[in-house]
């Protein structure tokens, strides 16, 4: 099975300004998401798919070349992953290079490790359509999530309400953004809310940080700094 490792980084950022390649703990952010990539396989398995000439130069300054610069119409803000990653395929794919895989490595999940991209693999197979990390939920539908009636009262989100203690609910997940693996064929028939089949891979919640806002930053880089 072949796979390409794909880490999609846009140079527009507004909840953190250049995110991608701001420094964290010691190196750019990208960077994280490449050294778990190149424990995994070489760099021509590795794709930086990106619209910004200083992405490009900071992922190039680090010994990855990048294969192509993102054309102009994935680099606004209503470009999608979905179409990213159908991008990527098909410039390899013009290349004679066919993947069976694509594993999404997302920089804003920077605690992901190169063993937790290993086990996801591990559950994938050509059955199904992804692989997708996931934490336990926080919140709970069944016990602490509500939704208004149509007398604008609140009543429970799911279930009866039965619930009197959390840990007796039944377990809800949410994708955490850390690790994809996406069946190239599954892609190739449609969008992700249509896919049927996707197998999960647990993460703890606390490294399930997916960088968005500033305050986000500074509580990761406070715990990391600490932690060194």
């Amino acid at each position: 099975m072949r796979l390409l490792y794909l880490i999609p980084a846009r140079g527009g950022s507004k909840g953190i300004p250049h995110k991608n390649i701001k420094q964290l703990s010691g190196k750019p952010l990208i960077a994280y998401s490449i050294d778990v990539a190149r424990q995994l396989t070489d760099d021509s398995n590795i794709c930086v798919s990106t619209d910004d000439d200083e992405i490009i130069r900071v992922v190039t300054s680090y010994g990855l070349a990048v294969p192509f610069k993102r054309p102009d119409y994935l680099a606004t803000d209503s470009a999608g992953t979905y179409e990213v990653i159908l991008h990527a395929i098909d410039f390899y794919e013009n290349l004679g290079v066919h993947y069976d895989a694509v594993v999404l490595l997302q920089p804003t999940s920077p605690l992901r490790t190169a063993r937790q991209v290993t086990e996801a693999i591990g559950l994938y197979d050509k059955s199904v359509d992804a692989v997708v990390s996931v934490c336990e939920s926080p919140q709970n539908p069944y016990y602490n999530l509500f939704e208004e009636n149509r007398d604008g009262y609140l009543r429970i989100s799911k279930g009866d309400g039965a619930f009197r203690r959390r840990q007796d609910t039944p377990s809800v997940w949410m994708f955490n953004g850390a690790i994809y693996v996406f069946n190239v064929e599954s892609l190739r028939k449609g969008y992700f809310d249509s896919f049927k089949k996707i197998r999960k891979y647990v993460m703890p919640l606390d490294m399930s940080v997916d960088l968005d806002t500033l305050t986000d930053w500074m509580y990761l880089e406070a715990v990391m700094n600490k932690g060194k």
